[in-house]
């Protein structure tokens, strides 16, 4: 088993065709696809299925996927730590993180390089994820940390932490307090969700409109914890995903017809960067998927 191998191998998943993993990496097509067949070959076990028209993974690819990403970002950790007793890494980065941003994996994160690294200077700003995604095309920002739904901008490379259905939250015993709900049945309700431009604004808005009805929030704020607590205080039925929903008074009712995820992710610019950009992309992929 080759390194190069599990890295062609993650690259087709992350990428969704043989065609864009070799665009990405600069080689053949024929090349990476002979070494994913060594692959498998070598461990014996098919880990992709290339019979419909999408390559999708197997049960075998499944469980191996998550370790392959595993491995492959501990050998880039240990070149960075190699690389540090040579020559320390220095530079200037700028991240971009969604509006009220208060993931603790991600402030743990980018607190420790600022502790580990002096060297590296930070810069942060918060924005939409629209606009996030237009300043990181721009060169403005390095990385940034985005929701989405559907696919991110042209130019730019994901690497998904977050895929999660959109559910409301109402308080116990409010009319809508059902083991599940459809999106017609938030009709006649206020509906509260964040800001125009976020993933789970964008998830909400593209369920609604797959099934025929036009998407309507009544309250829209920038921080999920905002919401929440109006919809502790009855101001309306919070739409938001389900990981926005622990450790509140609310309940959670599960969406049946919202057919769009909300998606947290990690994006660049396509193409080589710097040393202390890879260095954070690593150290936050590592924090936010730590499995």
């Amino acid at each position: 088993m080759e390194i190069h191998q599990l890295r062609y191998f993650a690259a087709i998943m992350d990428e969704g065709t043989f065609t864009a993993a070799a665009q990405r990496l600069h080689v053949s097509q024929s090349g990476i696809s002979t070494q994913v067949a060594k692959l498998e070959a070598e461990l014996g076990q098919q880990l992709l299925d290339r019979s419909g028209r999408q390559i999708r993974l197997t049960p075998a690819g499944e469980a191996v996927l998550p370790l392959a990403k595993n491995a492959l970002a501990t050998l880039e950790a240990i070149q960075h730590t190699a690389a540090e007793f040579g020559n320390a890494v220095r530079g200037r980065i700028r991240l971009g993180m969604i509006m009220g941003c208060s993931i603790p994996p991600f402030l743990d994160a980018v607190a420790d390089l600022g502790r580990t690294h002096p060297g590296i200077e930070l810069s942060l700003h918060e924005d939409h994820s629209d606009e996030l995604q237009t300043r990181v095309l721009s060169s403005s920002l390095d990385l940034a940390l985005i929701g989405y739904a559907g696919d991110v901008a042209p130019g730019l490379e994901v690497s998904v932490v977050l895929d999660e259905p959109i559910t409301t939250l109402v308080p116990v015993g409010h009319p809508l307090d059902r083991a599940e709900l459809r999106l017609a049945d938030l009709r006649g309700h206020k509906i509260l969700c964040l800001s125009p431009g976020t993933g789970i604004r964008s998830a909400y808005e593209d369920s609604c409109r797959r099934i025929g009805l036009d998407p309507c929030v009544d309250i829209d704020a920038s921080s999920p914890a905002t919401l929440l607590h109006l919809a502790e205080r009855g101001a309306g039925v919070a739409v938001l995903s389900s990981s926005s929903t622990q450790g509140t008074g609310l309940r959670s009712i599960p969406l049946a017809d919202a057919a769009t995820h909300a998606r947290l992710g990690l994006i660049a610019r396509r193409g080589q960067h710097f040393p202390a950009v890879q260095l954070l992309r690593t150290k936050l992929l590592a924090a936010l998927r730590p499995e």
